[in-house]
């Protein structure tokens, strides 16, 4: 085994994502890790021929497993433009030499040998046309996280001999930073391994990892770019899941049939102002927007239809809004959008739902997917990784383990109830009470045990969520208005044990509706008059 740890002295770490500057990354990817590891090899004045083939070996162990704070724990700094000096015109244009800044007489010739270097590197980016003179300050971010932990160790499930553990232990002890210059670190190799967090395979989060011929590879870009050019760093991409519980309680919770990985889609700031009853809207344009770039027909996963267009009877893909609900100052805007890919997805369709969503952003500029509503309106939504800043679009707002669930959206009755606010007091009771056995029922129907009580209600439970009757009609079986409609209600639920979420119930669970938030109940499981507010069982 082959266990890297690398702590984090400063106990933040700085670095921007790959395809966006104003975005950090969280955890180190294995790519930049090796990265580090091959600009201090090739530091040396004469670089080791015995510690490359430990790079080249180490290059060809595939994905690790990563033991790190999770993305959802970790705070995060929000970026804050810096304008920053250029480097010295005057030495890039020519007008100016390392020798008339530092003369050689004044310094030692080792020193002013350092010195010398870049002047060279200057002159061949002038002569290149790559320096632009005559520029002011440049605006550049610095992202960067505060895990609670400031270690993180990379593991692949080798043995190597000795030897080579030795000459990479050596190696390692040279690494000073990875990231940003301020990430300063501390590498070592460790017995002792920490429990995962994160292991390769399905999952949201995306990060560059190392495949045969990387330090060829690396070698190669230098050559071109000469440490003046601006590069990219070769890598694979690897699906990474950060669902690995690490305690056994979390383990051992239930969880929803239909539950799995959000793949998250940020809302701009200056776009966040749709309330959450536009839920099923937004979640109809997005599923219409990947549908439009997936492959024809989409495999039953994605598009929840068998070949002959009746219903899935299993688990498909799932597109959700994410509202800001269950604080003092949430105000039921929507966040973000996501699409939850169940964890018991066929590997065919998570791959055709991540290829639309990626044909999807290159079809728009800078990366934006720009999503149309039916009346002609525009978000240019952003795909996001975690960890995010905001807590609403963050797994484990809908996913830690709770045994009590309350509705952000309402459920969508599978059946109508009867009449819930007219009629005789017992006819009213009556129609309470089913529609609590069908939020018990739609419980069950996703797969989980049946719940100790339930709460059901027309007003909203938890702050920021909006009151049943502000929805829109929601009719399924068609777009036309002649299909069924369903009841909607507010229901908070508890169970006997702890559920692992992300958890929807009812009819209305693949676009949105009934998205229950954990341990925010705000009533109490008891009858309590009109309207219900519930009953144990």
């Amino acid at each position: 085994m082959i266990a890297i740890e690398v702590t984090l002295l400063t106990g933040r770490y700085v670095a921007t994502a790959h395809h966006d500057r104003h975005e950090h990354e969280w955890p180190p990817h294995p790519a930049r890790l090796f990265s580090a590891l091959v600009a201090t090899w090739a530091d040396a004045n004469v670089p080791d021929a015995a510690e490359r083939e430990v790079l080249e070996l180490l290059e060809t162990l595939g994905a690790p497993t990563i033991s790190a704070s999770l993305p959802d724990a970790v705070s995060v700094r929000k970026p804050v433009s810096h304008f920053v000096p250029v480097n010295d015109a005057a030495v890039a244009t020519g007008t100016a030499t390392a020798a008339r800044v530092l003369p050689e007489e004044v310094l030692p010739p080792s020193t002013y040998a350092w010195h010398k270097k870049p002047a060279g590197r200057f002159q061949r980016g002038r002569e290149r046309g790559d320096w632009i003179t005559g520029r002011g300050k440049q605006e550049r971010q610095f992202p960067s996280v505060t895990p609670p932990s400031p270690s993180v160790t990379f593991i692949w499930d080798t043995n190597p001999d000795p030897q080579a553990l030795g000459r990479l232990d050596d190696l390692l002890a040279r690494v000073t930073r990875i990231g940003h210059s301020s990430s300063l670190v501390s590498c070592r190799l460790v017995d002792e391994v920490p429990s995962p967090t994160m292991r390769p395979g399905a999952g949201e989060i995306v990060l560059r990892c190392t495949r045969r011929g990387q330090l060829a590879a690396l070698e190669a870009a230098h050559r071109r770019h000469e440490g003046v050019r601006p590069r990219a760093l070769p890598f694979v991409g690897v699906r990474y899941s950060d669902q690995v519980e690490v305690d056994d309680s979390s383990s051992m919770a239930v969880r929803p049939d239909n539950a799995g990985a959000l793949v998250v889609f940020e809302v701009p700031i200056d776009q966040r102002r749709f309330p959450t009853t536009r839920t099923v809207e937004l979640a109809e344009a997005l599923r219409s927007a990947i549908f439009h770039h997936a492959d024809d027909p989409p495999p039953e996963g994605l598009s929840g239809h068998v070949p002959d267009g009746r219903p899935s009877r299993h688990p498909h893909v799932a597109f959700l809004a994410l509202p800001n609900v269950g604080h003092d100052y949430a105000d039921g805007r929507i966040m973000g959008l996501a699409a939850m890919l169940p964890a018991s997805l066929p590997e065919a369709a998570v791959n055709a739902a991540y290829r639309a969503i990626g044909i999807w952003e290159q079809a728009e500029p800078r990366d934006r997917c720009r999503l149309t509503l039916d009346g002609g309106q525009v978000i240019d939504l952003r795909r996001r990784q975690p960890p995010f800043e905001l807590s609403t679009l963050r797994a484990g707002t809908w996913s830690r383990p709770s045994s009590e669930w309350t509705s952000a959206t309402p459920i969508a009755l599978p059946r109508n109830p009867g009449r819930l606010t007219s009629g005789s007091s017992a006819a009213r009771a009556k129609a309470w009470a089913a529609a609590e056995e069908q939020v018990r029922q739609s419980c069950v129907h996703v797969g989980l045990p049946e719940p100790a009580a339930v709460a059901v209600s027309l007003d909203p439970l938890v702050p920021g969520a909006r009151p049943a009757a502000r929805y829109p009609a929601f009719v399924q079986g068609t777009r036309r208005g002649d299909g069924i409609r369903r009841r909607l209600v507010h229901a908070a639920v508890r169970f006997d044990e702890d559920i692992r979420g992300p958890l929807v119930l009812g009819t209305g669970r693949f676009l949105g509706l009934g998205l229950m938030r954990p341990g925010l109940r705000q009533h109490s499981l008891t009858r309590d008059g009109d309207p219900q507010v519930g009953h144990e069982r």
